[in-house]
């Protein structure tokens, strides 16, 4: 399997602020006794054995123990119903790859489900929904107006991405899988990413 992802993405969790488990390896548990996290990807370009992905969008849902290396991680995707089932096939085969060397620490999916998602990305403000099931915003959090965003760098073991902004969500509802969560103020982080295997 040849394959290749370049996009956006951002995530949303329930930490008060800075997320432990990002800044720890995942060495320190986060902030309550459940990690309630949204990761939303665009890809602007990619594909898989020939299959192009080009500008479509998935959502991964996870619910985790609060220390996530404890295991039995919950996981359900939600992909675009733009994407044909081949691309679908394929973008659910990719976010096992990254996202899947966490692959260990997965007690069970919740489901896969197929959604119009809207995914949006103006440099600050980053949000993505998903009809009634997923409805996010975040905002990369800027110290002086016009300055540059707030950064953690150097992260190990994150599956996305070794740098990223530190954000906030303005609002962060999830209903889907038999979960339901209200994120709105909580840690929220973005960064740019680039695949390939």
């Amino acid at each position: 399997m040849a394959w290749n992802l370049e996009g956006s993405y951002f995530e949303n969790c329930n930490c008060d602020s800075v997320c432990p488990c990002a800044t720890s390896g995942f060495a320190q548990a986060g902030d309550h006794d459940r990690c309630l996290v949204t990761f939303a990807f665009h890809i602007d370009t990619g594909s898989i054995d020939g299959v192009s992905l080009d500008d479509r969008n998935a959502i991964l849902v996870v619910d985790t123990p609060g220390n996530m290396m404890d295991g039995d991680w919950q996981v359900g995707l939600i992909i675009d119903d733009r994407a044909t089932d081949e691309q679908a096939e394929g973008i659910g085969k990719i976010l096992g790859g990254p996202i899947g060397s966490l692959a260990p620490l997965v007690g069970g999916m919740l489901g896969m489900e197929r959604a119009p998602i809207e995914y949006s990305n103006d440099g600050r403000i980053h949000s993505v929904k998903a009809g009634s099931a997923v409805d996010i915003e975040i905002e990369d959090i800027q110290h002086t107006e016009g300055g540059p965003v707030a950064r953690l760098t150097g992260l190990t073991g994150h599956p996305v991405a070794a740098d990223m902004t530190i954000a906030r969500a303005n609002r962060a509802n999830i209903t889907v899988f038999g979960r339901e969560w209200d994120n709105a103020g909580k840690n929220g982080n973005s960064a740019p990413f680039s695949w390939s295997a």
